[in-house]
């Protein structure tokens, strides 16, 4: 259980993330995980990374039950610095990281996979940001990297979900493949990518950060304000004791 690192190919790291049984990460966890995307990016034999999770999906976001049981607020300040690390840390590895994606990408999986430089899902894989069903705000700015902005808004405000498909058909997934050989489409690619020069590649990961026209940082920083207001206020509090409950009328 936790964050682990594999080497299944010449210059490709896969790093997998395990929290049974929903992969709900903990504060800990997420800053685990961004040590270790970091640490990939330094490491000169690492030409590209493969972040994959084992379990029943990608990711459910942060883990609210660890929320719920903190009486203040040191919990909601952990998980919103720990999202912040771990998606950053995706986002800036020196190398391309490619999210290999199945079952439930939600919340924070948004975070991860938008900040990927490729994605390949299986044929079950469902993307969404649920937040407003769980006290939360945050992660329009990597939503908004893998869906044009309205259908962002839409899914934002509904938190419903897409399929892998349908984001197949708005260019941001490369692959929709059959659960079982997920794995195995995700490390092709990654090795395409790792038989390229490493310095070139570091540079181009570099270049191509470099001219993105929003800085995933601050906005997603500015985000986690509102997050942290609502908080604050009681609202997000109110919305999280329902979580696992059934829905009010």
């Amino acid at each position: 259980m936790g964050v682990s690192t594999s080497r299944p190919a010449e210059g490709v790291l896969t790093v997998t993330v395990d929290f049974p049984p929903v992969n709900a990460l903990p504060v800990r966890g997420w800053y685990d995980l961004a040590d270790a995307l970091r640490a990939a990016g330094r490491d000169p034999g690492v030409r590209c990374v493969v972040l994959t999770a084992a379990g029943r999906g990608f990711n459910a976001g942060v883990d609210i039950k660890e929320i719920q049981r903190d009486p203040g607020q040191d919990a909601l300040i952990g998980a919103n610095r720990g999202c912040f690390e771990a998606f950053a840390a995706v986002y800036e590895c020196e190398v391309p990281v490619v999210a290999a994606v199945h079952g439930f990408c939600l919340g924070g999986g948004i975070g991860l996979v938008g900040n990927a430089d490729a994605i390949v899902a299986s044929e079950d894989a469902t993307f969404g940001l649920p937040e407003l069903d769980r006290g939360a705000l945050g992660a329009a700015t990597h939503l908004a990297r893998l869906v044009p902005q309205h259908l962002m808004r839409t899914l934002y405000y509904t938190s419903r979900t897409v399929t892998a498909a349908e984001l197949h058909a708005h260019g941001s997934v490369w692959r929709v493949v059959p659960r079982d050989g997920l794995d195995a489409a995700a490390l092709e690619l990654a090795g395409e990518i790792a038989r390229k020069d490493g310095h070139l590649l570091r540079l181009a990961k570099a270049a191509i950060n470099g001219i993105d026209p929003v800085d995933v940082r601050r906005s997603y920083r500015f985000e986690q304000g509102f997050t942290f207001e609502a908080g604050l206020s009681g609202s997000a509090g109110r919305v999280r004791d329902t979580f696992g409950k059934e829905a009010r009328p």
